[in-house]
């Protein structure tokens, strides 16, 4: 999850801090040293961590931008608790931000999913003395309650900041290590972005599920058959090359910019595992099945960013044991060689999924759907032609005209009813002298039912309302309308 850093450098985070034994600090100069921790820690363990600096007292300014849009981000609030006095002042905006209108709206909560967290530059203690502490909670529960507070134990100080930061560090920022097994081949890996929690049912079933370190490819299946299934969440998955005593290569920090260099060379020339399947996976055209936890499993599939370099990704699907429905139940699948018959055919010209259900569903019937442009037009296009074809086929004609309708009015697509009427009317004036006099009722009748249908205000609007041929009686070359 991308980091959004705000930084308080009003005038109050000037206050001197007094240290024995040492120059004296500004309360801006012990979240510079946190901060500085922190960027070196992603620096170190989350180098694919895109993070965004915001400095701000009366008026902000973004000194480091974001390279790319995100949808979820985890801000990072750095003050020093003080909230001011007078108008703008945070104690006076969360007094009036229920009285603001829309476009001066209080910035929490945020109009994206995210994490708050409040790193203070003062004691509990410190904190507790004024309405600061109720005032910064205020802010984590107008933000739907997703974040906490921090706060230095004992005096401020550079050791007591570094320990309020690595709090942080703990809980948001430690990199998720596992190891990839496929019987007897394994791999050190890390799972970026690291996966959170997932909850099935709050009610239900509350405890977290929390993905296994260790994650077992319990076979492979191919793309055509696994389609594109709807996951929870998606994570890069990255080899960690280990020395021979077991300290990761090429992750330490260095002063040196070619010991980096050096000590990733030796971590290319060490044979990998997940490198193997990766290319494996992208060369057969296949993902492989992993166990998470009980009843939980995921993907793992290769993904191109650009023609010429790939990923290997972790998709995990929702926890159950038939997270995929036309796979059926994960524990019933198994290898070609137990079947009886090859279930993909001598030739590989047939897939076994989807499982077909064995009861067929009584309420399965045909739905519109308008996927792609070409749908909608043959729909059109065939009540056109029932059109041309009046009176034998009026049945027919009304039939596809209400499913037409009853689509459109459920999609709320109330100009494609005034657009087919528009059809239906000049359809009508090119009709030929030869033609049927019903066929001209017919369709005048039809476009004038489809325009009332399209205001969404008659009562001929309804959605269970059809459309009925109009009632006619001929004698000789004339007609009368009943």
């Amino acid at each position: 999850m991308p980091t959004v850093v705000v930084m308080d450098v009003s005038l109050s985070m000037t206050r001197p801090v007094s240290i024995e034994g040492s120059e004296e600090y500004q309360r801006k100069h012990l979240a510079a040293h946190g901060l500085t921790m922190l960027f070196e820690h992603m620096a170190t363990n989350y180098k694919l961590e895109f993070t965004a600096l915001v400095v701000f007292s009366s008026l902000w300014e973004l000194m480091v931008p974001f390279t790319r849009d995100y949808n979820t981000l985890q801000v990072v609030l750095v003050t020093d608790g003080c909230l001011g006095i007078g108008r703008g002042s945070l104690r006076h905006s969360l007094a009036t931000h229920n009285q603001r209108s829309e476009s001066n709206r209080f910035p929490l909560p945020f109009p994206f999913p995210s994490k708050l967290y409040i790193m203070c530059m003062a004691n509990l203690e410190e904190l507790q003395s004024t309405d600061s502490l109720d005032c910064l909670e205020r802010l984590i529960d107008l933000n739907n309650g997703e974040g906490q507070i921090f706060t230095i134990d004992g005096p401020l100080c550079l050791k007591n900041v570094q320990s309020m930061f690595g709090k942080l560090i703990d809980l948001a920022y430690t990199p998720f290590h596992a190891v990839l097994k496929c019987g007897h081949l394994t791999a050190d890996v890390q799972v970026f972005p690291r996966p959170e929690p997932f909850v099935i049912d709050e009610e239900i079933d509350p405890i977290p599920k929390v993905i296994n370190t260790d994650l077992e490819i319990v076979g492979f299946i191919d793309i055509a058959d696994i389609s594109s299934p709807p996951v929870l969440s998606r994570h890069l998955v990255l080899p960690i090359a280990l020395n021979k005593e077991g300290d990761e290569v090429g992750t330490g920090i260095t002063d040196d910019n070619e010991d980096e260099n050096s000590a990733n060379q030796i971590a290319g020339k060490i044979p990998n595992f997940c490198v193997l399947l990766h290319g494996s996976l992208k060369v057969e055209g296949m993902v492989a099945i992993v166990q998470l936890g009980p009843e939980w499993h995921g993907m793992l599939y290769s993904q191109a960013d650009s023609k010429k370099k790939s990923n290997l990704m972790m998709s995990l699907f929702e926890p159950g044991p038939e997270p995929l429905p036309w796979l059926g139940k994960m524990v019933q699948l198994g290898p070609i060689s137990d079947a009886k018959e090859n279930p993909y055919g001598e030739d590989d010209n047939k897939s076994p999924f989807p499982l077909q259900p064995k009861n067929k569903r009584s309420y399965a019937q045909n739905v519109t759907v308008w996927i792609k442009p070409s749908g909608l037009q043959t729909d059109v296009q065939k009540i056109l032609r029932n059109a041309r074809k009046l009176p034998e086929k009026t049945q027919t004609f009304y039939k596809e005209l209400n499913r037409l309708r009853k689509a459109a009015l459920a999609f709320g697509f109330l100009d494609l009813l005034k657009g087919v009427a528009d059809m239906l009317e000049r359809e009508c004036t090119l009709l030929p002298d030869t033609a049927h006099p019903d066929a001209a009722f017919q369709l005048t009748h039809a476009a004038q039912q489809l325009k009332l249908a399209s205001t969404g205000t008659s009562e001929y609007a309804g959605y269970d309302h059809n459309i009925t041929p109009l009632q006619t009686d001929f004698s000789g070359s004339s007609a009368e309308r009943i």
